[in-house]
């Protein structure tokens, strides 16, 4: 059963809704330990100094930033405690803006909101309110001492909320090299082409069915090599060839499309 991480209330006007924070993902990263090869023993990593090489109590650890090379600005707990922000109970709404508006590169973590007891009046008003308007609202939460920027937005029946990156932690698309030019243009028959690609590889998303096959097969290694199995090497994988002929390559992957939804139907049929 998911355990709330945090409680609070969104506020927005003079209106407060409480309600509780719950995380939205659960992750299944394989996790491995570093251990002594021949003996097994679990491998201890210390904190030691670059000038000595001795061990350093962590009490005397402190930190510092690094303004030029090897010279550092020493930061003490209580001056950065002096700049927390202050911690609150409120998810403080600061606009309202359309969904399609937020490109998708700024969301970071998202996690579920749900009513404290006899909140449910209030947030199935501003869910159903921001359902009508298909707006997001834009707030700021602290979580663990830090500041967040937030979306919060209706899924289904529930309020979603998800951390934001700020704007200037997104890296600008005009600042990458290599980026297609003017001089690319694509003929109208390459681009019907694409389209009709595009056509017949599309579906309803369904996130159930998308599996992940690394994982799942570091999983059946870890349990094979538990029950004792020999385990061979696979062999590495082949590089995809390069596109010589964009058209040549456009037909036959329309062609490989249309025989793989022939087969899907035949295989579903009544």
């Amino acid at each position: 059963m998911p355990r709330a991480i945090w409680s609070g209330a969104i506020s927005f006007g003079l209106v407060n809704v409480p309600v509780k924070l719950f995380s939205a993902v659960s992750p299944k990263d394989v996790r491995f330990n570093q251990l002594e090869e021949g003996t097994g023993a679990r491998i201890r990593q210390k904190r030691v100094s670059a000038d000595t090489g001795e061990e350093v109590p962590y009490e005397k650890i402190v930190k510092g930033f690094e303004i030029s090379p090897d010279r550092y600005v020493i930061i003490s707990p209580d001056e950065l405690e002096a700049l927390d922000p202050k911690a609150t109970r409120a998810i403080d709404i600061e606009d309202f803006v359309d969904l399609d508006q937020i490109d998708p590169v700024h969301y970071e973590r998202p996690y579920y909101l749900v009513p404290e007891k006899g909140a449910s009046k209030a947030y199935s008003l501003l869910l159903q309110a921001m359902k009508e308007s298909n707006k997001v609202a834009i707030a700021r939460l602290v979580l663990r001492t830090k500041q967040y920027l937030a979306a919060i937005r209706p899924m289904g029946d529930v309020l979603c909320l998800e951390t934001l990156l700020f704007f200037d932690e997104v890296v600008p698309a005009e600042a990458l090299d290599g980026l297609p030019g003017a001089d690319n243009e694509v003929s109208e028959r390459e681009l019907k082409m694409a389209r009709q690609l595009i056509e017949s590889l599309s579906t309803d998303f369904e996130p159930e069915k998308y599996r992940d096959e690394y994982r799942d097969r570091v999983l059946a290694l870890i349990e094979q090599k538990a029950e004792g199995a020999e385990i061979v090497a696979q062999p590495s994988a082949e590089e995809p060839a390069k596109v010589v002929d964009l058209m040549a390559a456009l037909e036959a992957s329309l062609a490989a499309a249309k025989e793989k939804r022939s087969a899907e139907a035949a295989s579903d049929g009544p």
